[in-house]
């Protein structure tokens, strides 16, 4: 079905809208579920599609991103499907050389070292120039899933970003990013800044393309203590959100729901539920009751199973879900792990979690 590349327009009919509904605060039958990382290496299929490839010209071929977003749907009665992509699209957009090193993970081969290095960065971004090749992705795969789920798009947030931009790569410590935070608070607002411009750019054409929902992953959230989020990830998470919405309305593009996933943050749930988001993702590390306490009843949660449980026994799974389910509630929640799949777990396993989900929570709102 991956094909043909059609316009963002005349799209198939949704069938299954119970992600939005949701998402919106609307009632649902059954609790919807989708997986982070659910395009991924625990399929054999997927790492077919992806052996001969390097993973960045995966990215940027809208054939085989749309081949491995619709794979796990093949698979799972997943009420939502991801675009398959990475987060550092948008520093490559900016002009700095990401490569995939295996055994090792993305690594950038001149990491930003001193203020000065941001004049190298391109100022000004045409997303539709850089990113294109994602938004042709979306609208292939809009296409293809038929109307089956929703599609999802998505972004790292400005912080999650700068971390890798500086450290060049994942790190334990985040030492030398924070480093600037403190040395360098000017430039890396200027940093800061010029990200959220981008990334604003980047969600609204994701909408153009076809996006129904958008996700923003402030993954090295954790990194920060309060005080560093309040001044420099905070700010940036509260404008993309309402940019976004005001650029949407401009445009005349249709206002999607959604979500703040900021990993280890749970110092700022009150804050990320007034930052202008539909929907709130939690880490598995925060108990759902404490996290409704603090997030209130207007904003939907997403969440929070351990990924690790899914090395469990199927049985096992089915307890936690049921547990999970009862803690947060069948209503304003969307089931999903908290953070992404592993490339060693079981599909099976993968399975019998969403099955689960949908089990547990029809008969939860049955009775």
């Amino acid at each position: 079905t991956c094909s043909l590349l059609h316009s963002p327009k005349g799209f198939p009919k949704l069938k299954n809208d119970t992600f939005l509904r949701a998402a919106r605060g609307e009632q649902t039958e059954h609790t919807p579920v989708w997986c982070m990382r659910q395009a991924g290496r625990y399929l054999p299929e997927f790492r077919e599609t992806r052996a001969s490839q390097d993973f960045f010209a995966t990215c940027r071929s809208p054939k085989l991103c749309c081949e491995l977003t619709l794979q796990p749907l093949r698979r799972f009665p997943l009420d939502a499907a991801i675009i398959f992509s990475d987060i550092l699209v948008v520093p490559q957009a900016l002009g700095m050389e990401v490569v995939m090193v295996p055994g090792k993970g993305p690594t950038f081969t001149e990491p930003l070292k001193e203020v000065e290095d941001l004049l190298k960065l391109r100022q000004k971004v045409d997303v539709t120039a850089e990113l294109g090749y994602v938004f042709q992705a979306i609208t292939l795969t809009r296409h293809s899933l038929e109307g089956k789920v929703p599609l999802i798009g998505f972004s790292g947030a400005p912080w999650t970003l700068m971390s890798y931009m500086i450290e060049g790569g994942g790190s334990t410590t985040m030492a030398k990013a924070k480093s600037w935070l403190y040395r360098h608070p000017e430039a890396s607002h200027r940093l800061l800044r010029l990200l959220a411009d981008v990334i604003i750019d980047y969600l609204v054409g994701q909408v153009a393309a076809g996006a129904q929902a958008l996700q923003l992953f402030e993954s090295h959230a954790g990194h920060l203590g309060p005080e560093l989020f309040q001044d420099f990830a905070l700010p940036y998470i509260r404008d993309i959100a309402q940019a976004v919405k005001s650029k949407l309305k401009e445009e005349a593009l249709p206002l999607v729901p959604m979500i703040i996933f900021a990993k280890d943050a749970h110092y700022a749930l009150r804050d990320l539920a007034h930052a202008g988001y539909e929907v709130v993702g939690l880490d598995w590390t925060i108990r759902p009751q404490e996290a409704r306490a603090q997030i209130g009843k207007d904003v939907t949660l997403q969440g929070n199973l351990d990924p690790c449980a899914l090395y469990a026994p199927k049985e096992k799974i089915g307890e936690l879900v049921k547990k999970m389910l009862e803690s947060f509630g069948t209503q304003r929640y969307i089931a999903n792990l908290g953070h992404g799949l592993y490339p060693d777990m079981n599909p099976e396993h993968v399975g019998a979690f969403v099955e689960a989900v949908h089990a547990h929570s029809r008969h939860i709102n049955k009775h």
